[in-house]
């Protein structure tokens, strides 16, 4: 190693006490995590996480069962003698009563270690989360070491070369987020042929069932597949581990040039698999990589279903790593190939396009102008085998209103009168020209429909009422043809433009009223003279610029949590209060629109600074059908970071007063 490429002393010194703190930190704020991986069921994770746990326990470390699934199998359930076990929790969903992890009863006994089976288990409806994953989140936070089982085909990110392999669609899936807070994952390994014995011999399911499997998803070119791709998962998060405490302790290396990746994405479920791609990409080129969507006017009047695809998506790209980012533009490619340039982006992902040969000719796909226009950066193509055209419910629309019908038709009539009684004085062209003008303001007031229904109308009574011969829709002079052709064509292409400069115009608005709200938001905070001027301030902004019912929760000096500020109408019973009151101890997120505790009526965001929660925004739509779009989401993110910042300021200048 050259002088050149040796670290001083001094920043291996300041390298190492760096480490060693935020190590100690992690270590006292939250429990150590362990997987114990296997490529199927019947491998043995349960087994040797039991026998982990049974080791600990003869050590005596405090040792707890919250949930073990043994199957019947009689090996397993022997591990489980001396173990203590939390009895489960009992939930009544549609008249039948459940049992699920009691999270509370492991949280106030506060174990060592929490013995957590099959992490990608869904829990039923009513429980605080959604996933189980979530539950061992909560538990690592609070101090609790946890150990836990995971099959390969469960996690997120590889989940569509999972159905490429077995043709089975897995339903319940882990975020890769959640394997990388692991601090071991320990792979549990049987050969296929070994596994298929134990299969027959009744050791994995009943013999019935048994069967069944091994005619299905137990066959041994599926076993082995799945056996090479949780192989490859360990392999890779090892070498991942040493190149991070290479990198730590500045032991030289080849270390390859950084990439960057970008995916585009939509409100098509077919996203989904883009995502998980160049999120595997990422890890293998070891790339920062981007997930964009742009909104053009095109896709604004979306349905419903089509904008919880959205949703669904933007928060798949954040759990997968992605740094989403939201455009807007009148032409796609072109808004995803400036961000790629702007961010010096090497390889762009793209979808195949599913449009049929007449759609690619009329309308064009993203990909061709993609691909012409990338110039020195690389577009990857992805197909899609198993794509389906998603059958969204077409928006709702407003009431018919046949007003600009009427209007546009007695425009017509009017002109056409008018060029009756002056036809001796008057060419028949110059009437053409006064026609174009209703089609023109339709157009542009009204869009395409109204448009086009203008043209045919002036197109039908110019021939009939003002081109010889009279009162007939025969044409004498063939030149008068072309000009209908030009009645609809100049309809189209201005209602189109006047479609595309309305948009503009309302995505230029949006853009400053984000802007807007912010600054103004500021300016009002920081004119406050008290606290309760600025909760005040804050909840009234927020009430106006989102229609929606507000209130700020902050701790007592009990730290218990009260309303301090509040706008609109406030329906906060017990129930609520719990689901706030758990926001609050855990710094995130709760409530609607989320995956924790999503059936309360208000959405509860910690207002966090320094990566301390000072206090509990809640926020709940006036109309109960409305949902925030992402970009009101950003929005509501950046108010919550400066009312909390400012509560946090406050504080400060208090105590040094």
């Amino acid at each position: 190693m050259t002088e050149a490429q040796r670290p001083s002393p001094d920043e291996i010194l300041k390298r190492i006490q760096e480490e060693a703190r935020e190590e100690e930190k992690t270590k006292q704020a939250k429990g150590r995590f362990k997987i114990f991986l296997g490529y199927i069921a019947g491998v043995g994770k349960t087994y040797r996480m039991l026998q982990e746990a049974d080791s600990l326990r003869s050590q005596g470390i405090d040792v707890v069962v919250g949930v073990a699934e043994t199957h019947g199998r009689v090996e397993t359930e022997a591990l489980l003698q001396g173990l203590e076990i939390i009895p489960k929790k009992k939930i009544e969903y549609k008249g039948i009563t459940l049992e699920e992890m009691d999270l509370d009863a492991i949280l106030e006994r506060h174990h060592r270690v929490a013995i957590v089976d099959e992490l990608a288990h869904t829990n039923v409806n009513g429980s605080r989360h959604t996933k189980r994953y979530q539950d061992v989140e909560e538990l690592l936070n609070a101090g609790i070491d946890v150990y836990t089982t995971l099959n390969i085909q469960h996690v997120e990110s590889i989940i569509d070369i999972v159905y490429q392999i077995s043709y089975v669609k897995v339903e319940e899936t882990v975020p890769d987020r959640i394997l990388e807070l692991a601090d071991e994952i320990e792979l549990v390994d049987l050969p296929p042929e070994k596994l298929l014995e134990r299969l027959r011999e009744g050791k994995v399911y009943i013999p019935q069932k048994a069967e069944q499997a091994m005619q299905k998803f137990f066959k041994k070119g599926n076993l082995l597949a799945l056996r090479e791709l949780a192989l490859r998962y360990t392999a890779k998060q090892v070498d991942e581990a040493m190149r991070t405490y290479m990198e730590r302790y500045a032991i030289r290396g080849p270390w390859p040039v950084g990439s960057r990746l970008l995916v585009g994405f939509s409100a098509s479920p077919t996203s989904e698999k883009l995502l998980r791609i160049t999120h595997r990409m990422a890890i293998d080129l070891d790339a920062e990589w981007y997930a964009v969507y742009v909104e053009s006017p095109q896709q604004v009047e979306q349905s419903k279903q089509a904008m919880t695809q959205l949703e669904k998506n933007i928060r798949l790209a954040e759990e997968l790593g992605a740094k989403v980012v939201s455009l807007s533009g009148n032409i796609i490619a072109d808004e995803i190939l400036n961000f790629a340039r702007q961010k010096n982006i090497n390889l762009i992902i793209a979808g195949l396009s599913h449009r049929s040969s007449i759609e690619e000719i009329f309308k064009g796909t993203v990909l061709n102008e993609l691909v012409k226009k990338s110039g020195s950066i690389n577009v990857l193509i992805v197909g899609n085998e198993s794509y389906k055209k998603p059958s969204f419910e077409k928006p709702p629309t407003a009431k018919k209103d046949y007003k600009p019908y009427f209007i546009s038709f007695i425009s017509v009539a009017l002109l056409v009168a008018m060029g009756w009684f002056l036809r001796p004085w008057l060419e028949p062209f110059n009437f053409g020209m006064l026609l174009l003008l209703p089609v023109i303001a339709s157009s542009i007031i009204w869009g395409v429909r109204v448009g086009l229904f203008t043209a045919l109308i002036a197109v039908a009574s110019f021939d009939f009422f003002l081109i010889p011969p009279y009162l007939t829709f025969r044409v004498s002079d063939i030149r008068y043809l072309p000009s209908f052709l030009v009645f609809i064509i100049i309809s189209l292409i201005v209602s189109l433009l006047a479609k595309g400069i309305r948009w503009q115009t309302e995505s230029t608005r949006n853009r400053e009223r984000f802007l807007s709200s912010l600054y103004s938001f500021s300016r009002e905070i920081m004119t406050a003279n008290t606290i309760d001027d600025i909760l005040q301030r804050s909840v009234n902004s927020i009430y106006e610029a989102f229609d929606s019912n507000t209130f700020i929760l902050l701790p007592n000096k009990n730290n218990e949590l009260r309303i301090e500020a509040k706008q609109g109408q406030i329906d906060f019973d017990e129930k609520e209060k719990a689901v706030a009151i758990w926001a609050y101890q855990n710094g995130m997120p709760a409530g609607r629109n989320t995956n924790t505790l999503s059936s309360a009526k208000w959405h509860y965001l910690p207002l966090k600074s320094e990566d301390k929660v000072v206090g509990i925004l809640g926020i709940n739509p006036v109309h109960a059908d409305k949902f925030l779009s992402p970009e009101q989401q950003r929005l509501l993110e950046s108010l919550s970071n400066i009312i909390a910042l400012y509560l946090q300021n406050y504080e400060k200048r208090k105590h040094y007063e």
